[in-house]
């Protein structure tokens, strides 16, 4: 067989994004998105990516200097009367490369942060739509919260 899987894993290096990265990070977000928002980058490359990083965390997956995958998230306290926790908001993996445990090394990187930082859940919120980071999520051990998302249109 030689489908995705069955490809030996790329040698991947997880670090914090450096200012280099956020190109190859805003191809990468486009090719998965089909929405290119260089501005939406540049604000989380100023607020996760350059300070705070006790609590902040932009991480990249990096195979052969190239940027294969990334994750996004922080320490929220208090919010809606919870205990501090890590929270996931933005996690992609370069098509050609998923299923070789990538998303994996990621989350675990982003986790010890979270860790570190002295919380002990994660949490994320993703569409019921998006059966693919549903399905990594929930490969991962992550199962519903005890919260209900509630919205109101304003338009």
């Amino acid at each position: 067989m030689t489908g995705v899987a069955d490809a030996p894993a790329p040698q991947a290096a997880i670090r914090s994004v450096e200012a280099a990265d956020l190109a190859a990070v805003i191809a990468l977000d486009a090719e998965i998105t089909g929405i290119e928002k260089p501005d939406y980058w540049y604000e989380l490359l100023h607020r996760y990516g350059t300070r705070g990083r006790q609590q902040r965390f932009f991480l990249v997956a990096v195979a052969e200097t190239r940027v294969v995958g990334y994750i996004i998230g922080e320490v929220r306290d208090w919010e809606f009367g919870q205990p501090p926790c890590g929270w996931v908001f933005g996690v992609g993996i370069q098509p050609g490369t998923r299923l070789r445990g990538l998303g994996t090394q990621l989350l675990d990187a982003i986790c010890a942060g979270f860790r570190r930082a002295g919380v002990a859940k994660v949490r994320t919120l993703t569409s019921r739509e998006n059966n693919l980071i549903l399905s990594f999520f929930r490969s991962q051990g992550m199962m519903a919260a005890p919260f209900i998302p509630l919205e109101l249109d304003l338009a």
